[in-house]
């Protein structure tokens, strides 16, 4: 059975909810503060037991030359917001074919982000005592930028930001997704690939050289892509029978046949087989009477007529 093409004014709305769950849920999934403290102390020594902490010396060369952190912060401030979007109608217009299931990788990924988000609170580095060396970038150079220092909220919007929704990074997840999507769909020039490649490290140096992230976060946002790309199949098949289902038994749970209308209006009952109407139209008190045959018509028993 063909799918219904998707519509612009289906997927919008969609898309919009989703997000605005993902943000609310961000929002609301604050954690303790201590608790986050100590998670984010955990991810931080961890990485130095294993010598991966380059997150402290990215945020020492942003924070001493502004050329290199006005950049980043910038980047940080408005990729993740726009280049997402951006390629996921660049999807819809140029390659429907694949839309359905990218669209359904970014937002089922999306949300188990957002269950880590509410499980695992996370301080990021820059929020932590500044005796652990890091400098939060986006309230140093905040004078050149619409931020403030409550993570890449406008100023005096931080209220409405979660600052310890630090694990995993969807930054990366989400430009993971864009770099994937870029090197299937945007052909083999060098350009394509160089942005489907450099994009997702781009953003990766950005979110640990401005200190909102370790590199175990980004990790993490890596491996929330991975985990949606293999659940988007099964939510692709509970979202055809869901709607098989709805329309089959509509609105009220009952199948159209058990309704006592019958079909749900606007749709045109199965027209009767054409024995049935012939032997209705035949049957329905228009029997023929002995009298009304014409002369020399064979009966039922009468033999028939022989050859000349």
């Amino acid at each position: 059975m063909a799918r219904t093409r998707l519509r612009w004014w289906t997927e919008l709305p969609l898309i919009a909810v989703v997000y605005g769950v993902y943000s609310a849920g961000r929002l609301l999934a604050r954690g303790d503060v201590s608790t986050a403290v100590d998670h984010g102390l955990a991810i931080l020594r961890l990485e130095e037991r294993l010598s991966l902490d380059p997150e402290r010396f990215l945020n020492r060369l942003f924070t001493g030359h502004a050329w290199l952190g006005v950049p980043a912060d910038f980047a940080y401030a408005t990729l993740h917001y726009v280049v997402t979007p951006a390629v996921l109608v660049w999807v819809f217009r140029r390659h429907s074919a694949h839309y359905r299931r990218l669209r359904t990788w970014l937002m089922v990924s999306t949300l188990i982000g957002l269950a880590g988000f509410t499980l695992v609170p996370t301080c990021p580095p820059r929020l932590l005592a500044a005796a652990h060396g890091f400098t939060d970038t986006m309230a140093q150079y905040g004078e050149y930028g619409w931020w403030g220092g409550e993570a890449s909220a406008p100023r005096g919007l931080g209220g409405l930001t979660n600052q310890y929704a630090a694990m995993p990074s969807l930054h990366v997840g989400w430009a993971l997704w864009c770099g994937v999507v870029l090197w299937r769909l945007g052909g083999r020039g060098p350009w394509a690939r160089a942005a489907a490649v450099g994009y997702p490290l781009l953003t990766t140096v950005v979110v640990m050289g401005t200190a909102n992230h370790y590199l175990l976060d980004a990790v993490a946002g890596a491996a929330v892509m991975g985990a949606g790309l293999l659940l988007t199949r099964p939510a692709l098949r509970c979202a055809d029978r869901a709607a098989a289902w709805a329309r089959r038994y509509g609105p009220d749970g009952r199948a159209e046949d058990a309704r006592p209308g019958g079909p749900l209006p606007g749709r045109r009952a199965a027209a009767p087989a054409r024995e049935e109407l012939n032997s209705t139209i035949v049957t329905a008190g228009c029997h023929t009477s002995p009298g009304e045959q014409q002369p020399r018509q064979p009966t039922d028993d009468s033999p028939a007529p022989a050859a000349r």
